[in-house]
């Protein structure tokens, strides 16, 4: 007869490796970025001042303003290809507006409404008219990105008007109001994931679109919310961008959709749809933003740069396909 001792062994090995599989399910990612903030620390030259640190804070704002609302698109089981060409439209539909008119309140709106009309187009063309998201957004994509060099002749609108510039230069209490948007997106959308029937219906959709229908949600309408929502956030990205540089520049935003998508899918948010959190969205873009940050402070070159970002978003569709594996 074995010692008790022996027999009660293994099921404490059971539990212990069960509990350190569920910490590591909820929190790999966040742990990730602690060593990779620690090492940063340690390794690279100036990573920590306060001045790098408030540059790499302003630098992830678009990503991180965009990377909300596409958690929904994602979490629905689409995805959207246009942000980048919406940033670019945005901002420069807000400097011809204000140039025009001399307003800035009406150039902004102006510039987040061009960016809402996108968006609503992309739902519509995908929800009611039953084309796939990859065509509709990468067409999208060329129109808007058409109509900003359209716009603005192929080169950059400067703003004279100084209103113009506050939103993306002011700070409170030390921080850059910019970043204080983005924080407040955070709050924002993340309550509307998990705090709303929207945000269940999203990942209902999601999850399984037939049973979401069956239940009685209204998927169509939803996925119209959901891209509107897309384009509307990007133009308020966009707007953010080109009151930081102080003029609508039409190349901004150029790759833009492939950093927020592997910003989002680093974030545990799942590419077939029904799984996201925005806790996990944050650690996402906080990875990027960091590893961007990296090599610049290496003086890496751009080249190798892009060859870094394209392995960054290769490791987390791969970390994406073994998370489904291990789910089934």
């Amino acid at each position: 007869m074995k010692p008790i001792a022996d027999i009660e062994l293994p099921a404490q090995r059971r539990t212990a490796s069960t509990a350190i599989k569920a910490v590591w399910d909820s929190a790999a990612m966040a742990i990730i970025f602690g060593l990779l903030f620690i090492i940063s620390s340690i390794m690279v030259p100036d990573f920590l001042s306060p001045v790098n640190m408030r540059g790499l804070a302003l630098a992830v704002v678009q990503v991180g303003v965009v990377s909300c609302t596409m958690l929904f698109c994602l979490a629905s089981g689409d995805f959207d290809l246009s942000p980048g060409a919406v940033v670019a439209l945005a901002g420069v539909v807000a400097a011809v507006v204000t140039n025009k008119t001399g307003n800035v309140v009406m150039g902004m709106a102006a510039g987040v409404g061009a960016g809402g009309i996108v968006g609503y187009i992309n739902g519509f063309v995908i929800a009611r008219l039953g084309i796939s998201a990859m065509i509709a957004t990468l067409a999208t994509q060329q129109i808007a990105r058409g109509l900003t060099f359209i716009s603005s002749n192929g080169s950059a609108v400067g703003v004279s008007n100084d209103a113009f510039y506050k939103l993306g230069n002011t700070q409170f209490i030390g921080v850059p109001l910019p970043v204080w948007v983005m924080a407040a997106c955070f709050l924002l959308f993340g309550f509307m994931l998990n705090r709303t029937i929207f945000g269940r219906n999203v990942l209902a959709i999601g999850g399984n679109s037939e049973a979401a229908k069956l239940a009685g949600i209204d998927v169509a309408r939803t996925r119209v919310i959901i891209f509107t929502l897309m384009g509307i956030a990007g133009g308020f990205a966009g707007i953010i961008l080109a009151s930081q540089m102080t003029s609508g520049q039409p190349n901004e935003g150029m790759g833009l959709e492939l950093r927020v998508i592997s910003a989002c899918v680093l974030g545990g948010v799942s590419l077939t749809g029904g799984v996201g959190t925005m806790f996990g969205v944050i650690i996402g873009v906080l990875i990027m933003g960091t590893v961007q940050n990296v090599m610049n402070l290496l003086n890496i070159q751009p080249f190798w740069q892009y060859v870094v970002s394209g392995l960054v978003l290769l490791a987390a569709v791969l970390l994406d396909r073994l998370k489904n594996r291990a789910t089934v």
